[in-house]
């Protein structure tokens, strides 16, 4: 098994959490592991998102709140390599490790969608008490997450583990 050399670092991974849109939150149940592809804002050391106040993905976070959330990107195609040389494509990604909590008030529910939706438009207005009541919102508090750029065949780890 190799082992990775990882920087102490959280500025490079906020960034491509900052940058990004969609992510992939892995959940755990009874029925087994399940990945929901989501939008999503970042915003100081938290994941936040929102949706359906029932389902399937509702159901898993309150049986179980410990998670992991990932983004990836990938810069440019795929290189072609000869014979024994080793493949590569330029990407970075970030996965993150943390406790999801559902928000069930909504009065909160409704600071977090504010915050969601500033994140994406800082000018946004504030929802009305009556919409959180009708939408669903999540915080994920991370406990770690380790990142990883590969560019030209070179990579970097990064790692952090946030203060509990």
């Amino acid at each position: 098994m190799q082992e990775w050399e990882f920087i102490e670092s959280r500025q490079e991974m906020e960034e491509l959490l900052s940058d990004e849109v969609t992510g992939y939150l892995g959940l755990t149940g009874e029925a087994g592991p399940y990945v929901v592809p989501l939008n999503y804002a970042y915003m100081d050391g938290r994941i936040l998102f929102h949706g359906s106040l029932t389902g399937k993905k509702m159901d898993y976070l309150r049986a179980n709140p410990g998670v992991c959330f990932t983004v990836g990107r990938q810069s440019g195609g795929v290189r072609r390599h000869g014979e024994g040389d080793p493949c590569h494509v330029d990407s970075e990604s970030v996965i993150c490790y943390g406790a999801a909590r559902v928000i069930d008030d909504a009065e909160e529910r409704k600071a977090v969608l504010d915050g969601f939706n500033r994140c994406f438009d800082p000018e946004a207005k504030e929802i009305s008490l009556e919409s959180a009541e009708k939408c669903g919102a999540v915080e994920i508090s991370l406990w770690e997450m380790t990142g990883r750029r590969e560019r030209e065949g070179n990579c970097v780890y990064w790692r952090y583990r946030f203060q509990r």
